[in-house]
């Protein structure tokens, strides 16, 4: 079956509200799994993977209790302390380093 640009948009926005994965939501609602995870691959590729932040926005480090890391709807808020011990933890879990 052929799906209009409207209709794949329709598709990919319910999934993304659903909270669930590309392919259990495809084989959930009928759609081939396959082609559904080539949609959403689309979608997210158009958008910017990061937003630059003007400097004013940035509060100085004396007086930032935390760093929060925002893209689309989820917000990640990492304390910050003595060492950032939090933050070493969220950089491994991403697979990186600091």
């Amino acid at each position: 079956m052929q799906y209009s640009s409207e209709e794949k948009a329709m598709w990919v926005e319910d999934w993304q509200q659903s909270g669930k994965s590309a392919w259990a939501y495809a084989k959930e609602n009928g759609l081939h799994p396959q082609t559904f995870v080539k949609w959403t691959r689309a979608e997210t590729a158009s958008r910017p993977c990061f937003v630059e932040v003007p400097p004013r926005l940035i509060a100085p480090a004396e007086q930032a209790s935390q760093i929060t890391i925002e893209k689309w709807d989820v917000k990640i808020h990492i304390p910050l302390s003595e060492g950032c011990v939090e933050l070493r933890k969220v950089m491994q879990a991403l697979g990186g380093t600091i």
